[in-house]
């Protein structure tokens, strides 16, 4: 637990998925090399992290969106409901993409990695969810994994007083529906419980896909 004053917050469960086979650790592997980029580039400065690194989570959902709405046109079938789940995956994660936007301005540096990472990343992601959809999905949950871990690093920084804990944009105000007089602290909450559902959800699928059964999405989403 994290405690500031009276308030206790509860922090999002750890939730690791153990790597069980050759393609889960392949997943696992090529997620911490990302966090270790991610780390030597940006330290500490969580909320231009959470910039660049929302352009690529919100990513994943629509490619799987689309695949799914493609392949559900193809076999004439239903997809019980799992390309909805993942284009809202894609539209909350576009939703930290815009809050943090207001909260940490980046810098030109950053702009650019945002478009070249964005842009390697959608094409290698395209291809992997095309002929491996069920590790697609396992590198979507260990990816959601380390955002949970960031935001709980971000959280900490906040109750440390080490970061200015600024008044929360009206956007997630609005979205989160928090009350008035929000703080940067509640949104880091709010994002780290979508991160730790979409980390569940998408461990889920790939589970489903390795048993070659339907995705559930109203049953993963609890």
């Amino acid at each position: 637990m994290l405690e500031q004053g009276s308030e206790t917050v509860l922090t999002a469960a750890p939730g690791h998925r153990p790597p069980e086979n050759m393609n889960d650790r392949i997943a696992y592997g090529f997620v911490k090399t990302l966090r270790f980029f991610a780390d030597r580039f940006f330290a500490k400065r969580y909320g231009h992290r959470a910039v660049v690194l929302e352009t690529v989570a919100a990513v994943p959902g629509m490619v799987g969106g689309l695949l799914q709405h493609l392949k559900s046109l193809r076999h004439i079938r239903d997809d019980n409901g799992l390309i909805r789940e993942l284009l809202d995956e894609a539209e909350n994660e576009r939703m930290h993409l815009m809050t943090f936007v207001q909260i940490a301005q980046p810098t030109l540096p950053e702009r650019l990695l945002v478009m070249f990472v964005q842009a390697v990343f959608y094409n290698f992601y395209f291809f992997l969810y095309l002929f491996a959809p069920k590790t697609a999905h396992r590198v979507v949950g260990y990816f959601e994994e380390e955002a949970v871990r960031s935001y709980t690093d971000y959280l900490a920084e906040i109750d440390t007083g080490r970061h200015e804990n600024v008044a929360a944009p009206q956007l997630a105000i609005d979205y989160w529906n928090l009350p008035d007089g929000a703080t940067l602290r509640d949104v880091v909450i709010a994002v780290r419980d979508d991160e730790a559902g979409h980390r569940d959800k998408n461990h889920t699928f790939a589970d489903a896909m390795r048993r070659g059964g339907p995705s559930q999405p109203a049953q993963a989403a609890g």
